[in-house]
């Protein structure tokens, strides 16, 4: 058996970045920006007034009167410039006319027709945005998962379409014929097929696109046949059947049909019998039947390859740092992710561990993790985990 870290760098071996395409903006929600973009001009574009008011020149002082002789909208600029008393009523947003040193607020004056005076104790910063201010032409935005707020930014480098990292495909092929579908009328000796569903979930939620192929029975020639339907993909997901067990035919038919072993087993629990390797142009993920084992090793496992895959020059998941609320026996040697529970700085793992309760996951937020052959440890001790 090897360790995580070593799983996780072999897995992550197998691939390299996906090609980028250009898609409209508005399609760029999510995905990975695959090269830095330009701003192609400043913003502002112009000085602009951040508040509503009057833009005046010079330095005028509290009971100065001052003629109004013009207006400037957003999208609307004053043509002229600004003189020595006069003003012009300005809006946020709006350029700030030429010869204009400051906008007065609109609620620091008293206006009567077409003359404000300056009340005492009036607002003295300038309440102008400089041009370039936020950011100016030719800076740039470096690759990254584009968040709505990147969008805008986008958009306001007046950027249409962004080279973004093609969606990774993933199918996902459920085994065993203990299986049937949700919705389906199950046998007295059959389960209902469920950890595709979570992980294909995952796998969407992380930029994928997802194939969930059809329940590949306990045969080879059943096997051999679902691998057909993942032709042109980029990762293949098998669920169960990657054990010793004689049904275990997952690791058998994959290698028949070319694959080449990265390992199998880890160090760790749950998930254990975790297998890896190339198909083709594709990588491969073998992954436990047991629930929680299968979630767990796609959170460890398959989230970080398909990050890789766009790009992601840091695609594991990092560990965050909490108090044990009670102690805890020494560990075994393997790594443990426990099913736990965070509140505020303190963590505290589920009595039930077992690796095929899916209502203790779905109760838990965190993975407790304990180093192989780590020792005992007491209430209040600090202890990594991962966020869930």
């Amino acid at each position: 058996m090897i360790s995580v870290e070593e799983a996780q760098a072999r897995v992550l071996a197998l691939c390299a970045a996906l090609p980028a395409e250009t898609v409209p903006l508005r399609q760029a929600a999510g995905r990975w920006l695959a090269a830095p973009v330009a701003a192609r001009r400043d913003q502002p574009p112009f000085a602009a007034s951040a508040m509503d008011g009057y833009a005046v020149a010079g330095d005028p002082r509290s009971g100065d009167s001052l003629q109004v002789t013009g207006e400037a909208g957003a999208g609307h600029a004053y043509p002229g410039r600004v003189a020595a008393g006069d003003a012009i009523r300005i809006f946020t947003g709006a350029p700030v006319p030429q010869g204009a040193t400051r906008v007065i607020l609109q609620e620091d004056v008293d206006r009567d027709g077409d003359r404000i005076t300056l009340r005492a104790n009036a607002d003295a910063a300038r309440h102008i945005r400089a041009q370039g201010s936020d950011f100016p032409a030719g800076a740039t935005l470096s690759p990254r998962r584009l968040r709505p707020a990147d969008l805008a930014l986008l958009a306001a480098m007046n950027i249409a379409q962004a080279p973004v990292a093609r969606r990774p495909v993933v199918a996902f092929m459920a085994t065993g014929d203990e299986l049937v579908m949700p919705g389906e009328d199950p046998g007295p000796d059959q389960i209902i097929a469920s950890n595709a569903f979570a992980l294909d979930a995952m796998a969407r939620a992380e930029g994928a696109e997802t194939r969930l192929l059809p329940i590949a029975r306990d045969s080879e020639d059943a096997l051999r046949a679902c691998f057909g339907l993942a032709q042109g993909v980029d990762v293949i997901v098998t669920i169960g059947g990657a054990s010793v067990g004689d049904h275990d035919l997952v690791g058998k038919v994959a290698r028949d049909l070319g694959m080449q072993p990265a390992f199998w087993k880890i160090a760790m629990r749950p998930g254990k019998p975790l297998m890896a390797g190339r198909m083709g142009p594709a990588a491969m993920l073998g992954l436990p039947g047991n629930p929680v084992s299968a979630i767990i090793c796609g959170h460890l496992f398959l989230l970080p390859l398909i990050r890789a895959l766009q790009g992601d020059p840091d695609p594991l998941p990092h560990p965050h740092s909490a108090r044990l609320a009670e102690a805890l026996p020494a560990n075994g040697p393997r790594t443990h992710y426990m099913r736990a529970r965070l509140h505020g700085d303190r963590i505290a793992p589920f009595e039930a561990q077992d690796s095929a309760l899916l209502t203790i996951l779905t109760q838990a937020n965190a993975l407790l993790i304990r180093p192989a052959s780590d020792g005992p440890r007491l209430a209040g001790d600090l202890v990594p985990f991962l966020p869930i």
